[in-house]
């Protein structure tokens, strides 16, 4: 569908090219004595022409053969010369904007081949100067007007790869949101379940360690409501676009204790202090983490392990060397061929998005988690996703 140029208000185009017209026809008619004197039809003729303006957004495809039809009768019928082609003008600016080209080069080769035919019966010495002038006119009119169609197309491209780019980036926001709400959710709740089915087992076999263990569940239920809360923040008018940074490497020994509580033997190597010799980014500090804890939660919801071992290292050598490389072992009874759910469906995706990948490989016994992130990533989309069941 042609693109419709919109510029000034309709009514304030036709009611000052009315006036123009009508009062400069009037002025220039006093000089030229010798031609027809203006009468009801003349003004009637030079009044159509901007009616027929009107017509530019509701029926484009009129207004143009309108006021072009106007402006030749009134000129073949010998009334003086004016502003009356002041209408004509603007009809062509505005029917080549509103992207009706072969409209707008017909009636403009029309129009120019009237005036070519005019001059040279006139049988002036300078008729052919003014036919050429005349339909150079007419071309720079036409150009004028698709030159301002082009500049509404771009703005209007601009303004639609502006909008795609605010879409695609309130989209990656709520998905990281909804990763993050899961991560925490998911983990604190696992926690809690199997601490609370310790205590109750303690309850009775050992009543001194049920203390302990409903201590163990109310700091697991209060770390996890901050977290919440801190995530939930973003969501409020003034929050910024992108959550809070989360947790980093160095919450790594909690996460581990916090998965040791439930009766899993959990061996952790870590990076070294992040601070000093290991420069990682703290998108990618967070992936890691979150990574490690969807993958404790996963042991202790589903695997029935009895230990896991995470390492994190930077290999010096071979195809993931100068890259951090996160792997979580267990010992329990796998997930070869269970469905993917969200959790780890989760972890590709933080990988990914900083341009790293996530395999999920079968042990003997167990199951083996392997996350290898770029460092000094930052959060992108599109980014190639590895794995295999």
């Amino acid at each position: 569908m042609p693109r419709r140029f919109q510029g000034p208000p309709t009514a304030f185009v036709v009611i000052a090219v009315a006036v123009v017209q009508v009062v400069g026809t009037v002025f220039a008619a006093a000089r030229q004595p010798d031609t027809r004197p203006l009468d009801a039809l003349a003004f009637v003729l030079l009044l159509a022409g901007p009616a027929a303006l009107s017509l530019r957004r509701r029926s484009p495809a009129v207004m143009l053969p309108a006021v072009a039809a106007a402006t030749l009768l009134y000129l073949a019928s010998g009334y003086p010369w004016g502003p009356v082609l002041l209408s004509l003008a603007l009809a062509i600016v505005f029917s080549a904007a509103a992207g009706r080209r072969w409209q707008t080069w017909t009636v403009a080769g029309a129009c120019a081949a009237a005036l070519v035919a005019h001059f040279v019966a006139s049988g002036d010495d300078g008729a052919l100067i003014r036919a050429v002038a005349g339909t150079s006119w007419l071309v720079i009119l036409v150009l004028l007007g698709e030159a301002a169609r082009l500049r509404h197309e771009r703005v209007a491209e601009r303004r639609r790869q502006q909008e795609s780019r605010e879409q695609a980036a309130r989209d990656e926001y709520r998905l990281a949101l909804a990763r993050d709400i899961h991560d925490v959710v998911a983990h604190s709740l696992s926690m809690i379940n199997v601490r609370a089915s310790v205590a109750l087992h303690l309850g009775d076999r050992d009543p001194d360690q049920f203390r302990p263990a409903l201590e163990a569940i109310k700091a697991a239920s209060k770390e996890s409501l901050d977290e919440v809360r801190q995530l939930l923040g973003v969501l409020r008018d003034d929050a910024p676009l992108r959550p809070a940074s989360g947790p980093g490497l160095r919450k790594l020994p909690e996460l581990a204790e916090s998965a040791r509580r439930t009766g899993l033997d959990v061996k952790l190597q870590a990076l070294p202090d992040p601070g000093t010799n290991t420069p990682v980014a703290g998108v990618v500090e967070e992936a890691a983490y979150r990574i490690v804890q969807e993958a404790l939660t996963n042991v202790v919801r589903h695997s029935g392990a009895g230990r896991a071992a995470v390492v994190l290292e930077i290999p010096a050598e071979g195809p993931d060397a100068g890259q951090l490389t996160i792997t979580v072992d267990d010992d329990g009874r796998g997930a070869a061929g269970a469905p993917e759910g969200n959790g780890l469906t989760g972890m590709r995706e933080r990988a990914a998005a900083l341009g790293g990948t996530v395999r999920f490989r079968p042990l003997h016994p167990g199951w083996r988690v392997q996350a290898v992130l770029p460092l000094g990533s930052t959060p992108s989309t599109g980014a190639q996703i590895e794995g295999q069941q």
